[in-house]
């Protein structure tokens, strides 16, 4: 098969991976918050790897307006699964993070979606899981320094 074949493939696969991605963003949001929106679930994943940030500091990072990452922030506030609090920094901003049960009702989820993902990759080695591990993040790297 040739390069350009080849290309043509991996593009393919990607859409496929794309596809499958977002209905598990869509199927995790859900299992932490019946009325979690999948876009509000990626912010929370953020927040909850990163700590406390500004709000234009999640804007910037997913690209969305300040209109748009401020609703959600609402949202999540309605839900209960975000805090936010004065900046000690500065007291006219505030910083918003994942609430402690929502850190809690993610790492439930992580746990269940890692044993579930083991069952189904059960048949694949500790190298074949590395190699497809390595070559991924090898893609995703290329990718970055292109963009």
């Amino acid at each position: 098969m040739s390069r350009a074949e080849q290309l043509g493939r991996l593009e393919q696969e990607v859409s496929v991976l794309i596809r499958r991605v977002k209905r598990v963003i869509g199927e995790r949001a859900r299992a932490v918050h019946p009325d979690l929106q999948p876009a509000s679930y990626l912010m929370l994943m953020f927040l909850a790897a990163e700590g406390p940030q500004r709000s234009s500091v999640v804007s910037e990072r997913f690209g969305v307006d300040k209109g748009a990452i401020s609703r959600q922030v609402q949202h999540l506030q309605d839900l209960g699964l975000l805090d936010r609090e004065r900046d000690p920094l500065d007291g006219r901003a505030s910083l918003v993070s994942a609430s402690a049960d929502a850190v809690r009702r993610m790492e439930v989820v992580d746990r269940e979606r890692r044993a579930l993902l083991d069952g189904r990759l059960a048949e694949w080695s500790e190298d074949d899981l590395r190699e497809f591990v390595t070559g991924l993040a090898r893609y995703n790297a290329a990718l970055d320094r292109h963009s």
